[in-house]
């Protein structure tokens, strides 16, 4: 026989997910969203979009050439991954800083590493850290939806926020600074520094007519391209659960911790730390919980590691929203529960089908 087969340990188990299976799956659960940043967005959502996906598989393709190795788009994870780093930019961030995200996520958080199955960090949310802190400005200025699409009624001045700066600063600074904090995020940062959370809490405590709720469940709201539309994302994630391509571990955990400890805080000072809620419905925490803790390479691999994975990043992302430098923790809560993973694997190790316990 001229044919080589390969061999691999046992058990082998045949499943109906292939990696193009699963990266397909998560496209379309991302569908929603992606059609509700065109929508509110418009065409600097669908740019922005084009250019990570496009950037992220021309990235790879020249890595695997440059690697001698077999053309991996095929299993559609590039795709994934600019996809994912598209919806979590400001909706008008500069393309050029598009295309120096998506050469980081694939060039250095993924295919320096060894491609897919082998990086430590999830690439997108690598990429969106190094777009922070490279470039603070760009990655912090935010539009309201009203604002580029003229088929959105505007919010008024429910959403206005006033910028507190000092009369020697220069006109154009206030503006700027203005329409980085137009975000509910911004709110929460602002409560806990000047001891009002009421700003913030208006989002779930106003009637449901002109109820901030409304606008953050329907995405008429500041933020990045894919996190301002919460029931699009809740969609999407449904998707995937019914499609048993994601378990509800990881979603359980990291919206059940980050509830849990933003209640803790709640409870304590209300003045001071906004509604739980306002947590689950703003900024990047429903697409965490179901696109990006979700990812499998970079996430435990026993449900009670996904589960401990899960409450680290809820408790991180709540901390950095309450006590950091930045209004959002997502990127950060990631890749440092990644930098873990191996940990818990080791600590909380898949027993083998089949084994027996020690001293047996």
């Amino acid at each position: 026989m001229s044919e080589n087969l390969r061999i691999s340990p046992a058990p082998h188990i045949s499943r109906k997910h292939s990696t193009k299976t699963i990266m397909l799956d998560v496209l379309i659960g991302l569908a929603p969203a992606s059609a509700a940043a065109v929508y509110h967005f418009r065409q600097h959502a669908v740019i922005l979009i084009l250019t990570c996906i496009l950037a992220s598989a021309a990235v790879e393709y020249i890595c695997c050439k440059l690697m001698k190795r077999e053309n991996s788009l095929g299993d559609l994870s590039a795709v994934v991954t600019g996809l994912i780093l598209a919806l979590s930019l400001p909706p008008k961030l500069p393309v050029i800083y598009a295309v120096i995200g998506s050469i980081f996520a694939v060039g250095v958080c993924k295919m320096a590493f060894g491609g897919l199955g082998c990086n430590i960090f999830n690439p997108a949310m690598g990429a969106r850290a190094f777009l922070t802190v490279s470039f603070g400005m760009a990655m912090a200025s935010w539009q309201l939806p009203a604002q580029m699409n003229p088929d959105i009624p505007d919010l008024g001045p429910q959403t206005e926020i006033t910028a507190q700066k000092g009369s020697s600063e220069k006109e154009e600074d206030v503006k700027i600074d203005a329409v980085t904090q137009a975000t509910p995020l911004s709110w929460v940062k602002q409560a806990v520094k000047t001891r009002n959370a009421e700003k913030a809490s208006e989002i779930i405590s106003s009637n449901w007519p002109n109820s901030q709720l409304k606008y953050a469940l329907t995405g008429n709201i500041g933020g990045s391209l894919g996190e301002t539309n919460a029931l699009a994302l809740l969609a999407g994630g449904i998707y995937l659960l019914i499609r048993r391509t994601i378990t509800w571990h990881i979603p359980a955990a990291v919206l059940g911790s980050a509830f849990i400890f933003a209640e803790i805080g709640y409870l304590i000072d209300k003045s001071a730390f906004a509604n739980p809620l306002v947590h689950m419905v703003s900024g990047g925490m429903l697409i965490c919980a179901f696109f990006i803790a979700t990812d499998p390479v970079s996430s435990p691999i026993t449900r009670a590691g996904t589960v401990v994975f899960g409450c680290g990043v809820g408790l991180i992302i709540v901390l950095i929203r309450l006590f950091g430098t930045y209004p959002e923790g997502v990127m950060f809560a990631i890749l440092i529960m990644n930098a873990f993973t191996p940990l818990i694997d080791r600590i909380l190790p898949a027993k083998p089908i089949g084994g027996i316990p020690d001293g047996k």
